[in-house]
């Protein structure tokens, strides 16, 4: 009897471990969007409080309304457009734009629908809407020629510039801190889930990259705790010629600060040949 009994014991504990795994994996599921995406509504400060000049960009788009600001640069080289990661707003990532106009681009941030003032629920499908808006806005709005333009992504911004670059002829592409795709990243995080089946979102830019033909620089730290630095190597890898790697110091959001100079000097070195400070002005 006392036989039968550790059976039935070994058995009920069993299906409860199955019955918690498998709501473990029906919940990552269902919460996988507000674990992806953390946008915030509030805008606390626009371009003017570091005393510059902006233009409030609204563009319609399926669903809702996209929102940016440019920030033009006297004699720029170039702009610069800027899609952040997945947390905040355009108000929060406003901190990096003084190193891009530094080195002597005019600045297009914007944000994805349900971000910051931009309307609408956020997607996959809609962060490709809403960087088209944006580049559309530019080329034909403002008539800058895509050469004149580097498509520039951080994070999951990574994911939707590379999603762009298949489609258009940017002067250059830069990637930073990105992952080579959801399934993946989510597979280093919870290699004890099916998560690459679980994931509803793709961002595949390790698929994308090999179809951008602009030249282009992948940036990544090696204490990237949040993407793991095995990312960046792998975008760089399947990266089409031109292409630079540049390691970086510091964690997943400010390693432009720790590797300041190391990081300035990269970005020079890969931008000026390609935007010259000197060519015409559109």
């Amino acid at each position: 009897m006392a036989k039968t009994g550790n059976k039935r014991t070994v058995g009920y504990y069993l299906r409860e471990a199955l019955l918690f795994y498998l709501m473990l994996v029906t919940g990552m599921y269902l919460v996988q969007r507000f674990i992806l995406f953390h946008p915030s509504g509030g805008i606390h400060r626009d371009p003017s409080a570091l005393g510059w000049k902006f233009e409030k960009v609204t563009v319609d788009v399926a669903g809702g309304q996209t929102v940016g600001w440019y920030i033009p640069l006297k004699n720029a080289r170039g702009t610069l457009l800027f899609s952040h990661g997945n947390a905040g707003n355009i108000a929060d990532w406003m901190g990096m734009v003084p190193v891009y106009r530094h080195l002597g681009f005019s600045v297009l941030l914007y944000d994805y629908g349900g971000y910051g003032m931009s309307t609408g629920n956020i997607s996959e499908a809609r962060c490709y809407a809403d960087i088209r808006a944006m580049w559309k806005w530019l080329t034909e709005t403002k008539g800058i020629p895509p050469a004149r333009i580097l498509i520039y992504g951080q994070s999951l911004g990574g994911g939707v510039a590379a999603d762009l670059a298949t489609e258009v002829h940017p002067g250059a592409v830069v990637l930073e801190s990105t992952f080579t795709s959801i399934p993946d990243a989510a597979a280093d995080r919870l290699p004890f889930l099916p998560a690459r089946w679980l994931c509803a979102y793709k961002f595949n830019s390790a698929e994308k990259i090999r179809d951008i033909h602009a030249p282009i620089m992948v940036i990544h730290s090696p204490k990237d705790t949040l993407v793991p630095f095995a990312h960046g190597k792998k975008l760089y890898e399947l990266a089409n010629e031109p292409k630079t790697f540049i390691e970086i110091r510091g964690g997943h959001n400010d390693g432009f600060a720790k590797s300041k100079d190391l990081y300035l000097a990269a970005w020079k070195e890969f931008i000026d040949p390609l935007f010259p400070v000197n060519a015409p002005r559109p």
